[in-house]
């Protein structure tokens, strides 16, 4: 190993990216073909937020990794990369590398698993189910790779198949808690789509009791979003949200649209609606907005709370902020971030209306809106990964509390609110699709283009970062509108919580 390997990796391990950026490429230039130095350089550029120089840097160390693959016979190098290409939702990238390991080493199951979940994301059916079923057939006993196959085999329509294969597993008395985890929701899944509704919520109750001792939902702090929420009705005010409103910040910089909502509203739906727009650029799930909440934490580390540190910014300290932000989103987008209208779609940025509305007064706002009965039930159907947002997912009273808690924070600053805002139904996008988004098209600026008719047409094959990647990859649909009736009398538990909202949102009881 190099010295400037090694100094860029104690950089790592004492948390200071641009310092290992710095040694990794000095290692580079110094071993320019050596896969370790490029694929240490490539994630942490990815972990700096130049995701897709970082990208090109992991890519040429698969590569390469991919050449001595082919003479050792040893793909476990190949296949770590392949994963932390999957990480950064190269899928496409990822199921190459899969493709080379699967061909040198026809028995290695992480291959086929690899390389089945990077054709499942990339809405790749058939290949995904082939990938799926050759993982299964090395290790036939193995529940996970059962529960894998049934999961792709539900998004190719396969629905008997998936069905039978998941009660068989089910039926597996020394499952463990994340195998019975997810092979009940996938059940419920699947007993959704062939109209079995009478059997889909024990499905998802049983999930929802196995779902705490799962140590993914323990790592996670459950209360910081709810606290954070408290915080900002507490402290929020017209005065605070107002300040900027009428500042000349004269930074020349492009002001950005804000895709928010709650989960499962439409976000996604919206986003690559408008992705398709030519002049468009979008930021799919980042964390630019989060990188100016570590920026303003900085400033003042002595503060307690974002609302006591936005109270103490000047002029400047907001312009650095504005700043810190265009620097990440450029450092994502490049030149595309300065040349099309960026949108910066991260759907529990919800929480954080009021910080946008306090920096970024002259930006834009879409919020999504949709019955919160379906909301609640798409939530509760999901499998998603544990964050502080999705741990509030996994219990039917939970979602139904956590809903009335975001939703309840938009209600209150909307009107309070000094930005330009819309909100955006997500029954009107399907019942009446073209003039609803001609009106959000006028509302950010741009002329409507017909190409976004056919949005679902690109992401066959692109990698969505939202749990809705199968469903925007087809033409809309509108049994998704009103499917909570199918579940009435499972909401007699959580309609006082909703009660409120479906009267302040307008939907019919």
């Amino acid at each position: 190993m190099s010295d400037y390997l090694r100094l860029g990796q104690t950089a790592i391990q004492n948390k200071n990216l641009p310092e290992a950026v710095n040694w990794f490429s000095q290692a580079a230039k110094q071993n320019p073909k050596d896969p370790q130095t490029l694929a240490c350089l490539g994630q942490a550029l990815c972990w700096q937020g130049e995701k897709e120089q970082g990208l090109g840097y992991l890519r040429q160390s698969g590569q390469l990794l991919g050449k001595k693959a082919r003479k050792s016979r040893e793909v476990g190098l190949l296949l770590d990369l392949a994963d932390q290409l999957q990480h950064w939702n190269d899928y496409a990238g990822a199921a190459e590398l899969c493709k080379q390991a699967v061909q040198i080493n026809p028995q290695q199951v992480r291959g086929f698993q690899l390389l089945a979940l990077s054709h499942s994301r990339l809405n790749q059916r058939k290949p995904a189910v082939a990938a799926a079923k050759q993982a299964l057939r090395l290790v036939p006993d193995n529940p996970m790779l059962a529960i894998l196959l049934a999961t792709v085999e539900i998004e190719d329509k396969q629905y008997d198949s998936a069905n039978a294969r998941l009660q068989k597993v089910l039926q597996n008395p020394l499952l463990k808690p994340e195998e019975k985890f997810r092979a009940h929701k996938e059940a419920a899944r699947v007993l959704d789509k062939r109209g079995l509704y009478q059997h889909v919520f024990p499905h998802l109750y049983a999930a929802g009791e196995i779902a705490p001792v799962l140590p993914e939902v323990k790592r996670v702090d459950r209360h910081f979003v709810p606290r954070l929420l408290a915080e900002y009705r507490a402290g929020l005010d017209s005065k605070l949200l107002s300040r900027w409103s009428e500042a000349d910040f004269a930074d020349s910089l492009p002001a950005p649209v804000f895709v928010v909502g709650f989960m499962r509203s439409g976000t996604t739906l919206t986003q690559e609606v408008l992705d398709a727009h030519p002049d468009v650029v979008v930021a799919d799930e980042t964390d630019l907005l989060q990188s100016v909440v570590k920026e303003l934490n900085r400033l003042y580390p002595d503060s307690p709370g974002v609302v006591e540190r936005l109270k103490r910014l000047d002029l400047d300290a907001a312009k650095r902020l504005r700043k810190s932000y265009w620097q990440r989103a450029r450092a994502m987008f490049g030149t595309e971030a300065d040349r099309k209208l960026l949108v910066d779609k991260t759907t529990m940025n919800s929480i954080d209306v009021g910080l946008i509305n306090c920096l970024f007064p002259e930006a834009k706002l879409i919020y999504l809106l949709r019955d919160p009965r379906d909301v609640c039930l798409s939530c509760f159907m999901q499998t998603m990964i544990p964050t502080p947002s999705t741990v509030h997912l996994l219990n039917w009273q939970d979602i139904a509390r956590f809903y009335a808690q975001v939703t309840g924070n938009w209600l209150y600053l909307k009107p309070q609110l000094t930005m330009n805002f819309r909100e955006l139904r997500y029954e009107d996008v399907v019942t009446d699709f073209e003039a609803t988004f001609r009106g959000m098209f006028e509302f950010i600026g741009l002329e409507w283009n017909a190409k976004v008719s056919e949005f679902y047409k690109p992401v066959a094959g692109k990698a969505v970062a939202s749990p809705s990647f199968s469903q925007v990859a087809q033409p809309l649909y509108s049994s998704s509108l009103g499917r909570w009736r199918q579940f009435s009398r499972e909401y007699e538990s959580i309609l006082p919580e909703l009660q409120p909202f479906l009267s302040a949102l307008a939907y019919p009881d």
